[in-house]
């Protein structure tokens, strides 16, 4: 899109060098700018690149830090935290707009990783003090949790099963 200047998408993810730098115990920073064929340099957004990378890798789960503490049904009452749904569900979300605005490319993001095979995708307020404990090692969770169609056997609990909450 020639309006966003040199923005790219991820064409194939090759994890060889992460998962060594993993196998020495280091820890990769991964920077998300790519190149075409010919080298010319594209920004690729972050949290696209972060589930390509976790899928490559075979990632059990991948946690989205962000200034919100996930997704809701309305954007506007914080009362609404979706706590857990499936792609299907956030896809049926994001077609009807309860979806909009910034949150499009994080819910994308979580929806590409689950499809890339990475058991759940995680969006969580990284403003909290031990958000990440809180979601994972908790039943209820804090944030959202974006899982494939029928959980599966490693999908962890939750207290609200379904979008909105409801059982």
């Amino acid at each position: 899109d020639p309006e966003l200047g040199f923005v790219g998408d991820v064409e194939a993810v090759n994890p060889a060098i992460v998962e060594r730098l993993l196998a020495e115990d280091l820890i990769p920073v991964v920077s998300t700018i790519g190149a075409d064929v010919s080298g010319q340099s594209y920004n690729i957004n972050a949290d696209t690149v972060a589930a390509a990378l976790a899928g490559a890798l075979g990632a059990e789960r991948i946690l989205y830090l962000t200034d919100v503490e996930g997704l809701r049904a309305d954007a506007d009452d914080p009362d609404t935290l979706i706590s857990r749904l499936d792609v299907e569900q956030l896809g049926a979300l994001m077609a009807d707009g309860t979806i909009s605005g910034g949150m499009i490319p994080k819910a994308q993001a979580c929806l590409d990783a689950v499809h890339a095979g990475v058991g759940s995708a995680h969006m969580v307020d990284g403003r909290i003090p031990h958000v990440v404990l809180l979601e994972l090692f908790t039943d209820a969770g804090i944030g959202t949790m974006v899982h494939p169609v029928g959980g599966g056997p490693d999908t962890p609990p939750r207290d609200a099963d379904t979008a909105g909450g409801a059982s």
